[in-house]
């Protein structure tokens, strides 16, 4: 059974997000999405927020876990024999961004390799900090997220500003 991870914080979930998993559940008999609380990123949805969005997107998949995990992912390979890690690359400085984490996922654990999924062209532009400030400016998100979670996105974010 050959099983991936795809990582990420996923705040929020977005288009782009779903165009990978969807890809990669007809690549890979299990794909992991955990949901990580990046130190380095402020974060508007709580982690349970999260996996709540996404399960109400990917609910059509059968072969999809989510997760959360608060150490590194080759650490959750490891735990879970999972020797795949799935990253979109979107664009140049995406590339630069994941070389590295490559590089470092190699050298902490040689056996877990990385496949970058290109994003299709509709959602080359998506980025949660886009959909953030289009929200921020009362901007139709609709093309970008989930119509499922796209209400919960706008609402959640307009609280946080009371």
């Amino acid at each position: 059974m050959k099983k991936a991870v795809y990582p990420g914080s996923f705040d929020p979930f977005s288009n782009g997000h779903l165009d990978i998993v969807e890809r990669a559940s007809k690549l890979f008999d299990e794909v992991h999405i955990v949901v990580s609380n990046n130190i380095f990123k402020k974060t508007i949805f709580t982690v349970s927020e999260r996996i709540e969005m996404i399960q109400a997107c990917v609910g059509h998949l059968p072969n999809i876990h989510i997760t959360s995990y608060d150490g590194l992912v080759v650490q959750y390979c490891q735990e879970h024999q999972i020797s795949i890690i799935i990253r979109g690359l979107r664009n140049y400085n995406d590339y630069e961004n994941e070389y590295s984490l490559f590089q470092y996922n190699k050298d902490i654990m040689p056996n877990v390799e990385t496949v970058l999924l290109f994003p299709s062209t509709r959602n080359q532009i998506i980025s949660s900090s886009a959909i953030k400030e289009l929200v921020e400016f009362d901007c139709d998100i609709s093309k970008y997220v989930p119509k499922s979670i796209a209400e919960t996105i706008v609402q959640k974010m307009k609280s946080k500003k009371l």
